[in-house]
């Protein structure tokens, strides 16, 4: 087993070339999401918006909005913190420091516990539900005071029979995997 600064570069390779799939791989996902009913009972929604290596998140915000969702997206914060607040649409969101389409910070639009959380992540072990991240940290730390449901959209380059990274005691296994 390799540890995680080893095993993310080589992951992220293996996304890239898998990306034409993973992109096909999002309709499927999108399709078992919206039919289990975590999502159905939802009213409040977190995801991001995906890279070309991620599930493809563009129709869902649009499916979540088109069923009277509200949707919300990230926003890194000083200190590797992270908030959730409301999707202005493509037009007003910003690009982080991280080159992220997020919503621009306004107090009033926040919301921590929103009732259904899609994680990203870069691997999962089908195993434990372990989640690798991108490495800042961010959702794990936000995810350790998180109370609502936690799910993620799995396609085949990024599913793992157990963790090939290992799992720290402040890594948070996600509840729901969904997979191709």
């Amino acid at each position: 087993m390799s540890d995680k600064l080893e095993f993310r570069p080589q992951q992220l390779a293996r996304l890239k070339a898998q990306a034409t799939q993973t992109q096909k791989d999002g309709a499927v996902l999108a399709a078992k999401l919206m039919a289990i009913p975590a999502w159905q009972a939802a009213t409040t929604i977190a995801l991001t918006v995906a890279s070309p290596i991620e599930v493809p998140t563009a129709a869902l915000i649009a499916a979540a909005e088109a069923a009277g969702k509200t949707v919300y997206l990230p926003k890194t914060m000083p200190h590797r913190q992270m908030t959730f607040l409301e999707d202005p649409g493509p037009a007003g969101r910003i690009t982080s420091a991280y080159g992220i389409p997020e919503p621009p910070y306004l107090e009033a639009k926040v919301n921590q516990q929103v009732d259904l959380m899609l994680v990203p992540g870069i691997g999962f072990a089908t195993d434990t539900h372990a989640r690798l991240g991108f490495g800042g940290g961010y959702y794990d730390r936000f995810l350790a005071g998180y109370r609502g449901h936690t799910i993620t959209l799995v396609p085949k380059v990024m599913q793992f029979a157990t963790a090939a990274w290992p799992i720290n005691d402040y890594d948070v296994p996600i509840q729901d995997l969904i997979l191709v």
